[in-house]
């Protein structure tokens, strides 16, 4: 039986092979010069859809949503309006995440009457969309009697109040706990056995001072982006808030890419950029 070329000089195959070859360098180009033009950017609009984005373009995601509880960093929602706003953010992270990339999602418990186990439900709804849970990190903000002085009942078991510390850091991978991806590592032995710990003591950052209600260290995403990403990685913030993502980025050699809605945390987060990376 004579065998067919699919490479013969001219033949109608080869030319459709080499076209689809052509067309996809061509488009993997186009796709590289838009990602490159967002670059250290911070878009001012929602994350629900990062319609500027390529599929599978990030390495890491940290961020750290609004809570809806009335600070000046939340939007006026009601309870089905926000979680159907933090799903959507979250499936659009899961779209632009490359294979085995992660999400880091620094978040607090809330209240007292009734607690409210605000971790609980993002771990639900992110592993809902497909994410594979790696384990969390306990940020503990502080140490002794001074974090927090509501106390309940002063000496007595009627009413003793719990006095959070802490908030979690949940972590996550997308389709593999292992990243494939090669590059140039930048932690250092000392720092890997320290972040490879569950419990990360970080003084938290003064909202007063940076000038946005909820800020969290640049120490925290830092450690973050040692641990999983390497030089000249691409990181996204879909509520970047004042910048501290961006900030600990830069110091990194990473580059980032942002999304805040509101303006005035936009020119916070551009002006700690100059100052701070500089």
């Amino acid at each position: 039986m004579k065998k067919t070329s699919y490479f013969k000089i001219g033949s109608g195959s080869r030319k459709g092979f080499v076209s689809k070859f052509q067309d996809k360098e061509l488009k993997e180009v186009i796709n590289q010069n838009k990602i490159s033009k967002l670059r250290n950017k911070i878009i001012t609009k929602s994350s629900e859809n990062m319609n500027e984005l390529i599929d599978n373009c990030i390495s890491l995601t940290i961020t750290s949503p609004p809570y809806n509880i009335g600070k000046d960093s939340d939007e006026d929602l009601s309870d089905d309006e926000y979680w159907k706003m933090i799903t959507k953010v979250f499936e659009e992270v899961y779209r632009v995440t490359e294979s085995g990339g992660r999400l880091v999602v620094n978040v607090a418990n809330l209240g007292r009457k009734p607690y409210i186990p605000f971790s609980k439900y993002f771990i639900e709804i992110i592993l809902e969309i497909g994410f594979l849970m790696r384990g969390e990190i306990i940020w503990q903000k502080s140490k002794g009697a001074n974090a927090n002085f509501a106390w309940g009942s002063w000496l007595s078991p009627s009413n003793p109040v719990i006095r959070d510390i802490h908030e979690y850091c949940l972590v996550f991978s997308k389709d593999s706990m292992k990243n494939s991806a090669k590059g140039e590592p930048t932690i250092k032995k000392e720092e890997f056995m320290e972040s490879t710990l569950s419990i990360w003591n970080i003084t938290p950052a003064r909202a007063k001072k940076i000038g946005h209600p909820a800020p969290f260290p640049v120490e925290l995403p830092k450690r973050f982006i040692n641990l999983y990403s390497f030089k000249n990685d691409l990181i996204l913030d879909p509520f970047i808030g004042s910048g501290s993502t961006a900030i600990a980025a830069k110091l990194l050699d990473r580059d980032y890419i942002g999304y805040e809605l509101n303006p005035e945390y936009v020119k916070i987060a551009k002006n700690r950029l100059k100052n701070e990376t500089s």
